[in-house]
């Protein structure tokens, strides 16, 4: 197995290229499970750690761009206010080790259904830039995915930034697992109000072939909200909300959880969180972190 090194996003773009089935490694948190079970043997492994321009976040015409390779820590850490969803998700990835390593680039590029990151993502309305030697281009998160454990991703080409808005009202993240810490989720949901917009964001995980959103259940609830004066919400909003992203959802039988178990905890994490939002925005304040 060849190692490749680059020192610089260029150099990663044209060893990509020269390389197409060389697979990108920077935390390792998945990869390195996948080798040592021999689960996969690539002819090469492309080590990002040396890039720097992929550990780096910051704003770019009013949005936040996350490196690739920003650890989840970071995200806690040093995003947290202006990103609340997603540093909910990556609070709940394994343990303080996976996430000092693991990251939102890598997350995407695994493509697992039950990645912690997606839902938050999705909810955002997050963008992916994508690079090669031939240029770049910016997917919607939403249709960064293809099938389980694929994305839209070239041959020669690797994910290099995520891309949000900075949160404008309350976000929420919840998952189910079949213990409380380091644990794969059984189901996934995350939530975030965009008042400015009038919309709502979705984000279900572990809950279908690929990461989605639950767009009905958008629809419905961005037309229930009074944002201008709000008010406690109906339990029969917060039901019919529930309903709806269940219906959303396409899971499978498995050893964590039957389909039938994943749809009724999905409707109580969208009921949960949607009254955890709420009751922020209520109070005129944003979720914290």
């Amino acid at each position: 197995m060849d190692f490749l090194r680059p020192s610089s996003l260029t150099e990663a773009l044209e060893a990509k290229a020269a390389h197409p089935d060389a697979v990108p490694i920077a935390g390792g948190t998945d990869v390195m499970v996948e080798l040592n079970f021999d689960h996969r043997r690539p002819p090469a492994l492309l080590d990002l750690n040396r890039v720097a321009e992929l550990h780096e976040h910051g704003r770019e015409n009013g949005r936040v761009r996350i490196g690739a390779a920003v650890p989840y820590t970071r995200i806690i850490e040093e995003l947290g206010t202006e990103l609340p969803g997603l540093a909910m998700a990556a609070r709940t990835v394994g343990s303080p080790q996976i996430r000092n390593r693991g990251s939102v680039g890598g997350n995407l590029g695994a493509a697992s259904p039950a990645g912690d990151s997606h839902p938050a993502l999705l909810a955002a309305g997050a963008d992916v830039e994508i690079a090669s030697t031939r240029g770049t281009r910016t997917v919607a998160a939403q249709d960064f995915y293809t099938g389980v454990k694929r994305n839209v991703l070239e041959p020669d080409e690797l994910i290099t930034a995520i891309h949000l808005a900075p949160a404008e009202g309350p976000q929420q993240f919840s998952k189910i697992g079949t213990r409380n810490a380091m644990v794969i989720a059984v189901c996934a949901f995350g939530l975030a109000l965009h008042p400015a917009r009038r919309t709502v964001g979705t984000g279900l995980g572990s809950a279908a072939p690929t990461p989605r959103r639950a767009v009905a259940a958008e629809e419905f609830l961005a037309g229930e909200l009074n944002w201008d004066a709000p008010r406690a919400l109906d339990d029969s909003v917060l039901r019919h909300f529930g309903a709806l992203v269940a219906e959303a959802a396409s899971p499978i039988d498995d050893v964590r959880g039957s389909a039938a178990y994943r749809r009724h905890a999905l409707s109580v994490l969208a009921r949960r969180t949607l009254g955890w939002a709420w009751g922020d925005y209520l109070r005129g304040g944003a979720a914290c972190a």
